[in-house]
Parts: structure tokens; C-alpha cells; sequence
């Protein structure tokens, strides 16, 4: 992991810590983590891109691992989050990136592409899918009353919670305590940790929560869920996003023990992520990415160089690509021994598919004139 830089970047009066990998000139995947994960969760992943040619970089969320607090922790809304991501990247000078996020991550990676979809050139998810606003609730599986859960994580080192917690969340049933209990007391002490997930991660992971604490962590996302942010005037009849888009899930992951989920990622998902596909791991838990590092990354890496392309192509939010380019009045001048016309199919191009995106154009041609008719022939008007 000594590959991997971290730096701090300025947003908001708070000192924000991103973990970086890969040559800056690269196409960039951003990674966001999901609830008591930190930029370190993506560590087989960071690598991996970056081996592949990508630029990898991984925010900690304000609050998270080793970001600084804010003065009210209570007061970080999902808004927060997403404004600090573009930050980020205006920070560093990124136009457009790849999302890859995990988890509620998920919920900051397209409230992010719903804001900034000129930023967006593909978005994966991991654990959690896009969820209409009025279908998170029931996600809640952390008491949403002020206190509770800080004085139930309170009761452990911070160890001991992020040990609990992966626990937990890597099983196939939804962690809810009852009334009586509260969701430390769900796992017993001598519960073994994932085969995945060593003592030396769970150290990492101890060593930012003692730094940034669990109180930005339990407002954002468990407190935040029924937040609406959306852009003004958004429709909420209209796709979300309409750049590609993938989600992989682990079957035996506990999202699924929420009712309606297999039915809702069998139909109805897709008006909100039109050009999505889902690839489920048969053995896979919530934490697929670090269950089965080698397989998620094959996955990733598929769809990153499949959609390398879109990174490179500039144009405005909701174009529609099948209208006219520019409807003012055009011109075109070549040489009819220009080496354009060698290219297969220019001549056809020019009579007749052009129209479709330049209508008022006209074409002259110069007949002896090569690829520099301006020099070659500067006094033809």
C-alpha cells in the first residue's frame, strides 16, 4: 500500500484527507466509501486502476477517518458531502471522472452526478443501488434518536466498533436490534472477524475512528437519510443518470433481506438508471470489493476501459446527441485532393450525414487544393 500518496486538500475551512495513486495526466476514478469505511476500504481497487492507467483517488468523507471534524458534527447533511466532492476535484483540477462508490457512498456518487452530470462520465456502485428518496427509510438499521447510538458505540474503544460493525454488516441479515438491545450487542465478543479482513486493516481503521470519532459518521448517512437534495426544478419522473452505469452486489449481501429489493432492481430501478447493469457474486457479503478484491476489480476495470471514451468527450448536460450541432449559418472548405477524402466514406459523409448536425452548411471544393488551401491558394475567394 506504499504506493498509495494522501494528501490534504482545503474545502470549507476543514482540512480534508485524500488518499492518491496514479499519474495525474490519467483518466480519473473517484472513490467514495460507504458508513464506518474510510478512503482505505479501496485499497486492492486504488491499485489496481492505477496498474490498469487510470488515476485513482479516494476522499475521506469531513467527519471520517482522518478529515478533520466539523465544529457540528450533528449539522453534516448529504448536501455537505457532495459539495466538498466537487470541491475536491476543482481542488485538483479534474473535469470529469469515473464514480465508483460503496455502500451510502452510492447515495453521494449520484446526488453528485444529479448535480454535476457534465462531471460524470460512468458511475458503479457497490452494496447499495440509486434508491428513490422515498424508499431509503427503511435502510434505517441504526437508531435514529439523538445519543443512542453514540452512547451504544461509546460503551467500546473504537477497535472494538469497526470490529463489530464489519461483522455485522458482512452477514446476511438486516443488523436491527431489538428494543431491549442495541446493535453493539449483537455481536459477542469472541465473534471472529472476516476471513477477509485482517487484524492489521481492523488497526488502520482503529487508529483514523480514534482520530475523527463516530459522530459525523452516525449523522451521515443514518440520520440523513430522508435528506432531499436535488437540484431545483429537478423532475422526479426523469432518469437520474443516463451515463453508464453498474452495480454489483454480493447475493448473500444483507441489502437483500429489505423488502421489495430483488423486485425493485428487477424492474423499477431502471427508470431512474436507464443504462444500468447489475452483476451479482453468487458468495458475496457487503463487502464485496474487499471479499473478492481480484474478481470486483476485473469487474471495475471492464467497465472503466469499455467507457474510457466518454472522459475525452466534451459537451453540455442532457445533450441530446441527435440534435444538430450548430444551426447558424456554416461553412466548410477543402481541396478535392485533400487527404480527408482517402478516409473510407467521407465523400458520402459530406453529401448527405453532415446535414444532420450542421443544416445550414455549405461545402465548396477547391479542385486542386490539398490539405493546405489557405496557404496554397490564399487569393481564391
Amino acid at each position: 500500500m506504499d504506493q498509495i500518496k494522501h494528501t490534504y486538500i482545503q474545502v470549507d475551512r476543514l482540512k480534508l484527507h485524500v488518499a492518491e495513486i496514479g499519474s495525474e495526466s490519467s483518466p480519473t476514478v473517484l472513490f467514495l466509501h460507504g458508513f464506518l469505511e474510510i478512503s482505505y476500504t479501496w485499497r486492492h481497487q486504488m491499485i489496481a486502476v492505477a496498474n490498469a492507467g487510470f488515476r485513482a483517488i479516494a476522499p475521506d468523507y469531513r467527519g471520517y477517518g482522518l478529515s478533520d471534524v466539523p465544529a457540528k458534527p450533528e449539522k453534516t447533511s448529504f448536501a455537505d458531502l457532495v459539495a466538498d466532492t466537487a470541491a475536491i476535484l476543482d481542488s485538483l483540477s479534474i473535469s470529469k471522472v469515473f464514480v465508483i462508490a460503496k455502500d451510502f457512498g452510492a447515495m453521494v456518487g449520484y446526488i453528485f452526478s444529479l448535480f454535476f452530470p457534465e462531471k460524470l462520465a460512468g458511475i458503479i456502485t457497490l452494496g447499495i443501488p440509486y434508491m428513490p428518496p422515498e424508499a431509503l427509510q427503511q435502510l434505517q438499521t441504526l437508531p435514529r434518536e439523538p445519543g443512542r447510538a453514540e452512547a451504544d458505540f461509546g460503551r467500546f474503544d473504537a477497535k472494538t466498533v469497526v470490529r463489530k460493525i464489519y461483522i455485522l454488516f458482512s452477514r446476511s441479515e438486516v443488523p436491527i436490534a431489538s428494543e431491549s438491545q442495541e446493535i453493539m450487542d449483537l455481536v459477542e465478543q469472541s465473534a471472529p472477524l472476516p476471513s477477509w479482513f485482517t487484524e492489521e486493516d481492523l488497526d488502520t481503521y482503529a487508529a483514523s475512528y480514534q482520530k475523527s470519532g463516530f459522530l459525523t459518521a452516525l449523522q451521515v448517512p443514518y440520520r440523513s437519510l430522508l435528506e432531499r437534495v436535488e437540484p431545483p426544478n429537478h423532475d422526479p419522473n426523469a432518469p437520474i443518470v443516463t451515463a453508464p452505469a453498474l452495480f454489483v452486489t454480493g447475493e448473500k449481501d444483507f441489502f437483500f433481506s429489505f423488502p421489495g429489493m430483488e423486485e425493485y432492481l428487477q424492474g423499477g430501478i431502471q427508470k431512474y438508471v436507464p443504462n444500468l447493469e447489475i452483476i451479482y457474486l453468487p458468495e458475496g457479503s457487503h463487502f464485496v470489493h474487499e471479499q473478492f478484491p481480484e474478481t470486483v476489480n476485473q469487474l471495475l476495470l471492464n467497465f472503466l476501459k469499455s467507457n474510457k471514451s466518454l472522459l475525452e468527450r466534451v459537451e453540455p448536460p442532457n445533450h441530446d446527441p441527435n440534435a444538430p450541432i450548430v444551426t447558424a449559418p456554416a461553412l466548410f472548405v477543402t481541396g478535392e485532393k485533400d487527404f480527408f477524402f482517402s478516409f473510407p466514406g467521407m465523400e458520402e459523409y459530406l453529401q448527405g450525414g453532415i446535414q444532420k448536425y450542421v443544416p445550414n452548411l455549405e461545402i465548396i471544393y477547391l479542385p486542386e487544393g490539398s490539405h493546405f488551401v489557405h496557404e496554397q491558394f490564399p487569393e481564391t475567394r
